[in-house]
């Protein structure tokens, strides 16, 4: 297992901003990954992906796992066996390849298996609950590997159970049809236009959504009624394509530049259309007294 010291994450997420880890673990193997999580009493930060993830860049003391190596995947007939940190497009990818059905909305979603099944991710009328049969997860408490039926995830809008309890997905098995390679690569190629479309290129550094859209209504559209969209905040700004989304512009946004930009949105949505939106963008790393405060305020709701 590799380890590091004063470690810059900036190319370990999507958004590129700078933040420097105390320490840094890569581990080679799911065995190097469980006894590493055994000698923790509390819950470590994993990064697969790394989107929607805002990282201090005032650093981060608390232990940081990559799950970067963690890419095995087993197919059998209909269900593919994916380990935590296999990237969605890859295994979107191997599906079609299989004439697997299922995963075309993962093509567009720049993470891994760990970070769409803890979001419960979503696209297309489609979504992880829909797929999943069973997932392998650590749980930091009892530090043991159990195994949790899709019932027993409690999936639902932008969540699960892994959210709730300090518990580590390890892998997961998913259940797809067979399909017509041909249909299965339409499916995938208008969810790609779709996106390029609507949303910032991949090549952009984003965050992925911001919010999580209220019933009824969304952040984006909400964003652009009120004209937000293509605000600064130093090198942060809201994205002109889609208003749920900030990017890294400048490639030298900080985390402050962020959550200014995020308590813009939130009090704004809060002020015109009476909405408490959620973040679905998670803080990790210190924080200065403005960001304790701006996070403590959007977080609670």
């Amino acid at each position: 297992m590799k380890k590091y010291e004063n470690y810059d994450l900036k190319n370990n997420t999507t958004s590129k901003i700078s933040s420097v880890a105390k320490v840094v673990y890569i581990p080679e193997s799911k065995e190097e990954f469980v006894d590493l999580l055994k000698t923790f009493d509390s819950m470590p930060v994993i990064i697969g992906g790394g989107s929607n993830v805002l990282l201090s860049s005032h650093g981060v003391d608390t232990p940081v796992i990559l799950t970067t190596n963690l890419r095995d995947i087993t197919i059998n007939n209909n269900t593919i066996k994916a380990q935590c940190g296999v990237k969605t497009g890859v295994l979107s990818k191997t599906a079609a390849d299989n004439n697997l059905s299922g995963m075309e909305f993962l093509f567009v979603i720049p993470a891994t298996v760990g970070g769409v099944v803890k979001m419960n991710s979503s696209a297309h009328s489609q979504s992880i609950k829909d797929i999943i049969i069973s997932a392998e997860v650590f749980d930091i408490g009892q530090k043991k590997v159990l195994t949790l039926s899709n019932d027993e995830l409690e999936l639902s809008y932008r969540t699960s159970i892994l959210q709730k309890k300090p518990l580590v997905l390890l892998e997961a098995v998913f259940n797809l049809e067979k399909q017509n390679r041909e249909l299965i690569d339409k499916r995938m190629q208008e969810n790609l236009d779709y996106r390029k479309e609507k949303q910032p290129a991949l090549t952009e550094p984003n965050f992925g959504s911001t919010f999580r859209n209220p019933q009824g209504a969304a952040v984006g559209k909400m964003i652009e009624e009120l004209g937000l969209k293509g605000t600064v905040e130093g090198g942060a700004k809201i994205s002109e394509i889609h208003g749920n989304f900030i990017v890294n512009y400048s490639k030298q946004a900080t985390s402050t530049d962020v959550l200014r930009l995020m308590f813009k949105m939130y009090n704004a949505v809060k002020q015109k259309f009476g909405y408490e939106i959620k973040t679905e963008v998670i803080f990790i790393g210190n924080m200065t007294e403005e960001e304790k405060k701006i996070w403590t305020l959007i977080k609670s709701h």
